[in-house]
């Protein structure tokens, strides 16, 4: 399944069931999440470094409180500076949805013709995509909170979230008999 999927990462003519396309896309998704979590556990483990070495220098602005599973520390004040860097995340989100579109694109329009739809239906969620990893860095690299860009997001990320979920719901319709190449019998 996994070579018939790379040898067929150009052709977007054709179908494809839905038993072949899911394992694939779990595959996939499985393999593009990869990039973003190796780059961003270190962001945060940087990140909680850097707050633990402020809270032994600055005690008078940390309030630790700790138990049996739990450890809170709260620092007071505004200190832009222990906001994790969060550039490698963002590059790793960028490459795994790159690898994503890569890998699935052809299999989307294959597995979408197959159920009745055009191919076309699978670049629904791109637009909203492109928007995001473009303002993303913006939004986290501005000092002051941009409120009007934060909600501009928020509706960006509805969109995206919502046309990822149609995407889904129309890949997961069952075969068009029409779209196998079988005709449906005269009466």
């Amino acid at each position: 399944m996994i070579a018939m999927h790379l040898r067929s990462l150009r052709r977007f003519s054709g179908t494809e069931t839905r038993a072949q396309f899911w394992p694939w896309a779990g595959i996939v998704f499985a393999i593009a999440i990869l990039p973003f979590i190796a780059t961003m556990i270190p962001a945060l483990l940087g990140s909680f470094g850097k707050m633990q070495r402020f809270a032994q220098e600055h005690s008078d602005q940390v309030t630790v409180s700790s138990g049996p599973g739990h450890y809170e520390m709260q620092v007071h004040g505004h200190h832009p500076e222990l906001m994790p860097d969060l550039t490698l995340p963002m590059i790793g989100l960028g490459l795994a949805a790159t690898l994503m579109i890569v890998l699935l694109g052809a299999a989307v329009a294959r597995r979408l013709r197959d159920s009745g739809r055009s191919g076309a239906w699978g670049l629904m969620p791109l637009p909203f995509l492109v928007l995001g990893m473009i303002f993303m860095p913006s939004l986290f690299a501005a000092t002051k909170p941009d409120l009007t860009l934060f909600g501009m997001m928020f509706l960006n990320s509805l969109a995206y979230n919502l046309s990822l979920l149609v995407l889904v719901l129309l890949l997961a319709q069952p075969t068009k008999r029409q779209a196998r190449g079988v005709l449906p019998a005269t009466a």
